[in-house]
């Protein structure tokens, strides 16, 4: 097909527009990077802003891990995203399932329950006095189990499982399949796009846990990645007169910042074709 001049311009327009908003995007998390590895010097020469270092240095970073609690928040941190994305996946999936089932008695019902959880929440109190009652206060688990399974999370996965082809269902069962053997060597390996989506979901959700941590944990040597974050931003920031005393400490809060983001940066590339694919397929039906 033959572009005319006008669709050329429009696309050309498109690009740069496109273009404007990527390194609109980027230039927030570049200042945050630049800062973090430039020497105090050389920020203070550019006036607390600068893109492009000319001198590169992790004093900050090593004072972050040597100085801090962040080596103990980013192994709780670690431990909550793995050990809780992984009973989060088994616990959707054991639920989607049979309810992506169509002669499933109380189907219905089950669905109703699990949209009413997406428009009322229990509470802040009734929540607390539940997790406190399980006696898991001042635990990890605290932050694992009260987030178990995401109803969202649910109705995505189970309209992926009613896309899969019925026949499929029906040769296993002829050939003397049960539902679990039907679920871990069919239904799984079919479902990794979505599998992937929803492990995305959850991983970022507990990377980035915060609010249940301040709610249920006391103890600081069980203080996620994103508590101690949080403590190193709201530092308290001397008067302007005191810049030199200001800007380490803004070099320590965009390493702490950077530290907090990258992982989830570097692990999203590797799935973003996965993770798309989930979204479309497991959107088309409700």
């Amino acid at each position: 097909m033959v572009k005319n001049g006008s669709d050329k311009l429009f696309n050309a327009a498109v690009y740069a527009l496109l273009g404007f908003c990527g390194l609109a995007a980027m230039f927030p998390l570049l200042f945050v990077a630049t800062v973090s590895i430039t020497p105090l010097a050389e920020v203070l020469k550019n006036g607390g802003f600068i893109l492009i270092p000319k001198h590169v240095t992790f004093f900050a970073y090593h004072k972050l891990f040597t100085e801090s609690n962040m080596p103990t928040a980013f192994k709780v941190t670690a431990f909550i995203t793995v050990v809780g994305t992984a009973l989060n996946l088994i616990l959707t999936m054991l639920l989607a399932y049979p309810l992506s089932r169509r002669n499933l008695p109380g189907r219905k019902f089950f669905l109703l329950i699990i949209v009413i959880t997406l428009l009322f929440g229990g509470g802040l109190i009734p929540t607390y006095l539940v997790v406190k009652s399980l006696g898991l206060l001042d635990s990890v688990w605290a932050m694992i189990v009260p987030n178990a399974i995401w109803s969202f999370n649910v109705l995505i996965m189970k309209s992926f499982f009613e896309q899969l082809p019925e026949e499929v269902f029906e040769s296993a069962r002829i050939d003397g399949a049960q539902e679990t053997r039907i679920l871990l060597q069919i239904i799984v390996p079919l479902s990794i796009p979505v599998i992937l989506t929803v492990g995305l979901f959850y991983l970022v959700g507990h990377w980035n846990e915060f609010f249940q941590a301040i709610f249920y944990v006391t103890d600081r040597s069980l203080f996620p990645l994103q508590v101690i974050v949080r403590e190193l931003l709201m530092q308290t920031q001397q008067p302007l007169e005191y810049a030199e005393n200001v800007l380490p400490t803004m070099t320590m809060q965009m390493a702490s910042v950077i530290t907090a983001c990258l992982p989830v940066i570097v692990i999203y590339p590797f799935i973003q074709r996965h993770f798309t694919k989930g979204m479309l397929l497991g959107s088309i039906k409700g």
